[in-house]
C-alpha cells in the first residue's frame, strides 16, 4: 500500500483522532457546538474548556506523537535496526533524570521541564563524546549504540537513587507520575515552548530524509556514493534528539511510539525514508492523540500515557513481528 492511499489513510486517521479528542472528555462538546466555537459564535463554558484545556492538549498530543514517531523512523533507518527508538542514545533517560532531579530539588514546573530538555540533550552529547573517544576501534554506529546503552543504564541507576532519597509522601508520587507520562496539566505556553525545538528537530529530519536513505545501505556504500556519513549521521542524531528531548520535557517518558509507529508506516508506505519519516509523523500524531483521548475517558481517574502506550504497543509490535515473519 503505497502512494496516495497511504497518505490518505494517515490524514484520515489524524483528522478522525482530532475530532474525537476535541469532542469527548469530562465536558463533552458535540460537533455542532465545536463548529460554533471555532467560528466564534459561542463564548460560554464550552468555549473556555475548548480554548484553554482541550485544544492545547490536542496540540500537545499531536506534537509529541509526531516527534517521537519521526525520530524513531530516522533512527531505525540510519542505524539499520528495526528495534531502534528515540531513547536508543539515552535521550529519554537523560530527560527523565533531569526532570526527576528538578522534582527532587522542589523546582517549579518550568524549571523541571527545562532540566528535562537539558538532560536529554546532554545525555546524547555524552554518548557522542564517548563514541568519539573510542573512534577507530569498531563500527561507528555500533559504538554509538553501545555508548547509549551504557549511559542509559547509568542514568537509570541515578533515577533509582533519587527515588529512594525522595520524600515518599510528596516527591516520590510526583516523580512516579512524571515517569509514566501525561498531558494532564499542559498549557498553551508549554506547547509553544516545546513546539519550537521540536519543530526545528523535525525540520532537520524532513530536509535530510532523502540523504538518510544512503545510510541504510551501510557505511562503506554510503561513502562510496559521496556521503559524509559522520556529518550526516551527526545532523540526524541532533535533529532527532532535539525533537525527542523537547516533547519528553513536555509529556514525560512516553514509550513505544517511536518503536511501533514507524513499523506501521513502513507497512503502508514502504521503507523509503523520503516517505517514511513524514508518514510516521502523521501516524504517530494520530496514534498518541487516540491514546490520550482514551486515557482521559476510560476511567474515573486519568490513566498515564506510558501505561496505555505499553499496553497497546506491546501486542501491536508482536503482531507486526509475526506478520513480517510470515509475509
Amino acid at each position: 500500500m503505497h502512494g496516495a492511499f497511504a497518505w490518505g489513510l494517515a490524514l484520515a486517521a489524524l483528522a478522525g483522532a482530532v475530532l474525537l479528542a476535541l469532542a469527548f472528555g469530562r465536558f463533552p462538546i458535540p460537533p455542532g457546538q465545536l463548529l460554533d466555537i471555532l467560528l466564534g459564535r459561542e463564548e460560554g463554558p464550552a468555549a473556555i474548556v475548548f480554548w484553554n484545556i482541550r485544544a492545547p492538549r490536542v496540540a500537545a498530543a499531536i506534537l509529541v506523537g509526531a516527534a517521537l514517531a519521526g525520530a524513531g523512523a530516522a533512527f531505525q533507518g540510519m542505524f539499520r535496526n528495526p528495534l531502534a527508538s528515540p531513547d536508543l542514545l539515552g535521550v529519554s533517560a537523560g530527560a527523565s533524570l533531569g526532570a526527576v532531579l528538578g522534582i527532587f530539588l522542589g523546582l517549579p514546573v518550568a524549571a523541571i521541564q527545562g532540566l528535562a530538555f537539558a538532560g536529554g540533550v546532554a545525555a546524547v552529547a555524552g554518548v557522542a563524546g564517548l563514541a568519539a573517544l573510542v573512534r577507530g576501534r569498531g563500527d561507528p554506529t555500533l559504538l554509538l549504540i553501545l555508548a547509549g546503552i551504557a549511559l542509559g543504564a547509568l542514568m537509570g541507576a541515578a533515577i533509582s537513587l533519587l527515588k529512594i532519597l525522595a520524600d515518599p509522601y510528596n516527591q516520590l508520587p510526583a516523580i512516579t507520575f512524571w515517569l509514566l507520562g501525561s498531558l494532564n496539566a499542559v498549557t498553551r505556553g508549554d506547547v509553544l515552548a516545546a513546539a519550537i525545538p521540536a519543530a526545528l528537530g523535525l525540520a532537520v529530519l524532513v530536509l535530510l530524509r532523502w540523504r538518510l536513505n544512503l545510510l541504510t545501505l551501510g557505511e562503506d556504500e554510503a561513502r562510496a556514493l559521496g556521503a559524509n556519513t559522520t556529518l550526516l549521521r551527526g545532523a540526524a542524531v541532533a535533529g532527532a534528539t532535539l525533537a525527542t528531548a523537547a516533547v519528553t520535557a513536555l509529556a514525560g517518558a512516553v514509550g513505544w511510539i517511536g518503536l511501533v509507529v514507524p513499523h506501521m508506516a513502513r507497512m503502508l508506505g514502504g521503507p523509503d525514508l523520503r516517505r517514511l519519516i513524514p508518514l510516521s509523523m502523521l501516524l504517530g500524531a494520530a496514534f498518541l492523540l487516540a491514546v490520550d483521548t482514551a486515557a482521559r475517558n476510560l476511567g474515573r481517574t486519568e490513566l498515564p500515557l506510558g501505561v496505555l502506550t505499553a499496553l497497546l504497543g506491546t501486542p501491536l509490535f508482536l503482531w507486526l513481528l509475526a506478520r513480517g515473519r510470515h509475509a
